[in-house]
């Protein structure tokens, strides 16, 4: 389970679940300055600029992995692969929602938007709305700093500044979404940080709004063994101790390790949906980005990308 969450806890950009999309803004900034990248982000350094210390400044400085290397070189793999992972993911789903618009889906909700930038930088058909979802503080973040920037959306940005543990289907409906219409869902970088009863609701929501022509994309959760998440615990621990960063937060904590969580591809399809589902490990290694030893090729904590469909 995750012992730094409750029911009720809500989070700006410098804390708790929070402090996550700015690790997630700052791959999406590293890999825009590589030669072979696979996206392309002129937004997530400025999200990051602004947003303080944290472990997202290892991320960007080369002298600062190169001493991670130092201290520790399989955690200087695993913050590779998570950067690679990040790349791949975002990749995975940029196609996803171009092939929404392929198919005449012009309505998009983002689910725990975060510092997605996705409304500013994809090239959208003419009459797309993107609804971005979540904690009404987040929201408020990347729209000052983006309108710091003279950025401008290139679809009709619509910002739904609500908890999804509340009735966000209310407040999406009150925001302009046409529960008729077809529309593209996107659960990316969410599910983790849902127990299992909660990630149910959320796909009975999704379900009861969409209309037949509908699709979800979905992150999935993989159930990582507990001895093997605290040795990763301790490692990253001292880690952070020797880079001066016992202050930050523990991103494991903040998530729901939970045995009990629904298989998203069996579920979807037993609600109506038509799914298929790539594992991440297959599409690092398909755009060439898997840089870990052998013996995790079969770890079973490693997710999925879901794509399902509603006829």
């Amino acid at each position: 389970m995750s012992s730094l969450r409750t029911e009720d806890d809500t989070w700006d950009i410098a804390t708790s679940v929070g402090t996550t999309a700015v690790m997630v803004a700052a791959a999406r900034a590293a890999e825009t300055e590589r030669d072979d990248a696979l996206i392309r982000d002129p937004f997530a350094k400025v999200l990051v600029a602004a947003a303080g210390g944290g472990v997202w400044d290892v991320m960007l400085d080369p002298a600062s992995r190169e001493k991670v290397t130092e201290i520790d070189p399989e955690v200087a793999a695993i913050f590779e692969h998570m950067g690679n992972y990040q790349a791949v993911r975002t990749q995975f789903f940029d196609a996803y929602f171009a092939d929404a618009g392929d198919a005449g889906i012009r309505q998009i909700v983002i689910l725990a938007s975060g510092l997605d930038s996705r409304a500013y930088r994809l090239d959208w058909p003419a009459g797309t709305t993107v609804f971005e979802i979540d904690q009404p503080k987040v929201l408020e973040y990347k729209a000052a700093r983006l309108a710091e920037e003279g950025a401008l959306p290139k679809a009709k940005r619509v910002a739904v500044a609500i908890d999804l543990r509340h009735d966000w289907p209310a407040a999406l409906r009150e925001a302009g979404f046409d529960p008729g219409a077809p529309t593209a869902w996107l659960a990316e970088g969410l599910l983790m940080y849902l127990p299992a009863d909660a990630q149910d609701r959320l796909f009975e929501n999704i379900t009861a709004l969409s209309a037949p022509g509908s699709r979800v994309s979905v992150e999935t959760v993989g159930v990582q063994a507990e001895e093997r998440r605290e040795q990763m615990r301790e490692r990253f621990d001292r880690m952070r101790a020797q880079l001066g960063m016992e202050d930050s937060v523990d991103v494991a904590e903040l998530m729901y390790n939970d045995p009990d969580r629904a298989d998203v591809s069996g579920w979807l399809d037993a609600h109506g949906w038509r799914s298929k589902a790539a594992t991440s490990r297959e599409e690092m290694r398909r755009l060439g980005r898997w840089v870990l030893p052998d013996e995790y090729t079969n770890d079973d904590g490693f997710s999925e990308f879901v794509v399902a469909y509603k006829d």
